[in-house]
């Protein structure tokens, strides 16, 4: 499926084909929450990185979180340097993918029939989880990955 997105002021723009377009995965960890989430979680897809298409490179920054250890994480997060929005996620231990920030696609995705509750260990007490019978709750990562998910839903694209 062929992902479109952009930043809130449309300096940056980009596009990107993804194999795991459904956002099922909620991520409640301080990095994500802080950087992309709005609801007290953030939802990163999965794309191929060799089809990541910029608009607009020159207004974007990228941030590497510090880790609790006090080092630099190798994950780089990307945003726009005029409006501050998340767009996407690449880590050089995985360089084939990209995580787009769902929030920052403009391409209506599909409505994921399950959802999968991440790093709940790291959710603050004012965030309620919205959390349905089927939903899969962890405290730290899962024990599966985006791929394999959509694998196992019958949601690969």
């Amino acid at each position: 499926m062929l992902l479109k997105g952009s930043c809130h002021c449309r300096a940056v723009r980009f596009s990107v084909q993804s194999h795991q377009p459904v956002p099922f995965m909620r991520c409640y960890c301080s990095i994500c929450r802080k950087t992309a989430g709005s609801g007290g979680f953030a939802i990163n897809l999965g794309a191929d990185n060799a089809t990541l298409k910029v608009q607009g490179r020159e207004q974007l920054g990228v941030y590497r979180a510090r880790l609790r250890n006090g080092r630099r994480s190798q994950a780089q997060r990307h945003f726009c340097k005029q409006c501050g929005s998340a767009l996407w996620l690449w880590d050089p231990r995985w360089p084939e993918l990209v995580h787009p920030h769902a929030g920052a696609i403009d391409t209506p995705l599909p409505v994921p029939p399950k959802v999968a509750h991440i790093m709940l260990g790291s959710k603050p007490e004012w965030v309620a989880v919205q959390s349905q019978r089927s939903d899969a709750q962890f405290d730290e990562y899962p024990d599966f990955s985006l791929a394999q998910w959509h694998e196992r839903h019958g949601q690969t694209r």
